[in-house]
C-alpha cells in the first residue's frame, strides 16, 4: 500500500482530462511531479506546489508512481519506451500506470520491457470524460498483475469510484474498447434520436426529459444531449481523439476476427466531421452533421454527398 504523504506521484500530461485528475491526487495528499508538452496547461497545479520536470523521464526520476494522460499511442510509446523515456529512467520498483486510451498490444509491449527492469506497469484506461475527472467518478479499466494490484488501487479510487481490474496487461486496454464500441452507438443513437424529434416538429428539450428517463436513457443522453441543445460543442473529449479511439478498436477486431458494423459507421463519421474542421470539438458535435443536413432539407438544397456517404446513404 502506497501512503499518500509518503509517495511522490509523476503525472505525465495536465490537459483536459490529465489536470483535474492530478489535482485529486494533490487533495489526497500525494506530492507531485508534473509535466505536460504544452507547460502552461500545467501551471494550476504548479501554482498549489507541484515540481516541475522538464521531460517525462526527469520526472520518473523523482516517483514513486507514474501516471500518464498522453494523446495517441505514439504519445505513448515515447513517453515510456524512448531513449529518455519513463522505463529508461525510473528507479526499480516503481508503478507505472498508464492512463491513455492506447493499443492493449502497446500495454503488453509496456508491461514486458518495464518488467526487465523491475517495474511495475498497468494500462488503466478510463471513461467518464471531462465530467468524471473534474468530479472524481471515472470509471477505471486496469490491467496488470493481479498481486501487485492493490499497492495502486487506492491511488486509483482517488480518480474514481468505479475501479476494476480485468485481467494481465493489455486487459484495461481491450476494456476500454469495449467501452468505446458502446459509446459509439450511444453517439449515434442520441444524434439520431434528437434530429427525428426535431424533424417531427418536437420540442427535443421536452422529448429528452421522456426518453431519458425511460429504457433509452443513458450517459449520452443525460451529459451530451444537453450540450447539443445548448449549442455546446466545447471538448470534454475530443472528436480527434475519439476517431484514434476507433481505429485502435477496429484494428483490435479485426485480429480477433470480428465484424463491427455498427462501429464501423459512427468511425465514418467521425472521420468525416474530423477531416471538415471538426477534430478539436467535442464528441457531441456529431450532431452538426445531422444538424446540417437537416437545414438543407429543410431550404430545399441537395443534401451533402459527402456527409451522406460517410452515414451510408
Amino acid at each position: 500500500m502506497l501512503a499518500p504523504t509518503e509517495t511522490t506521484v509523476a503525472f505525465i500530461g495536465t490537459g483536459v482530462m490529465g489536470a483535474p485528475m492530478a489535482g485529486h491526487l494533490m487533495d489526497a495528499g500525494y506530492r507531485l511531479v508534473v509535466f505536460n508538452r504544452t507547460s502552461s496547461r500545467a501551471e494550476a497545479l504548479l501554482e498549489r506546489g507541484a515540481t516541475w520536470a522538464d521531460s517525462p523521464g526527469e520526472a520518473a526520476e523523482q516517483a514513486d508512481v507514474v501516471v500518464s494522460m498522453v494523446g495517441y499511442p505514439a504519445d505513448v510509446e515515447e513517453v515510456y519506451l524512448g531513449e529518455d523515456g519513463i522505463v529508461a529512467a525510473a528507479r526499480p520498483g516503481t508503478y507505472l500506470i498508464d492512463m491513455t486510451t492506447s493499443s492493449p498490444n502497446l500495454a503488453a509491449s509496456i508491461a514486458e520491457t518495464a518488467a526487465v527492469r523491475g517495474l511495475i506497469a498497468f494500462d488503466a484506461p478510463v471513461s467518464g470524460g471531462d465530467v468524471g475527472a473534474k468530479n472524481a467518478t471515472l470509471t477505471i479499466m486496469v490491467g496488470g498483475d493481479e498481486d501487485m494490484f492493490g499497492d495502486i488501487e487506492e491511488l486509483l479510487h482517488v480518480m474514481g469510484t468505479n475501479v476494476v481490474l480485468q485481467g494481465g496487461p493489455g486487459a484495461g486496454q481491450h476494456t476500454k474498447m469495449a467501452n468505446q464500441v458502446a459509446i459509439a452507438g450511444s453517439m449515434l443513437a442520441t444524434a439520431e434520436s434528437l434530429a427525428y424529434a426535431e424533424a417531427a416538429g418536437l420540442d427535443p428539450a421536452r422529448v429528452l426529459e421522456s426518453v431519458n428517463a425511460g429504457s433509452a436513457g443513458s450517459w449520452s443522453l443525460t451529459n451530451l444531449a444537453p450540450r447539443i441543445l445548448n449549442a455546446n460543442f466545447a471538448p470534454g473529449f475530443y472528436v480527434k481523439h475519439f476517431v484514434k479511439d476507433m481505429r485502435i478498436a477496429m484494428a483490435s477486431a479485426e485480429e480477433l476476427g470480428i465484424d463491427l458494423p455498427g462501429l464501423a459507421t459512427a468511425k465514418r463519421l467521425y472521420e468525416h466531421l474530423e477531416a471538415n474542421g471538426g477534430a478539436n470539438l467535442g464528441t457531441q458535435a456529431l450532431w452538426l452533421l445531422y444538424a446540417a443536413d437537416s437545414a438543407r432539407s429543410r431550404a430545399g438544397v441537395a443534401p451533402d454527398a459527402t456527409a451522406r456517404s460517410a452515414m451510408g446513404a
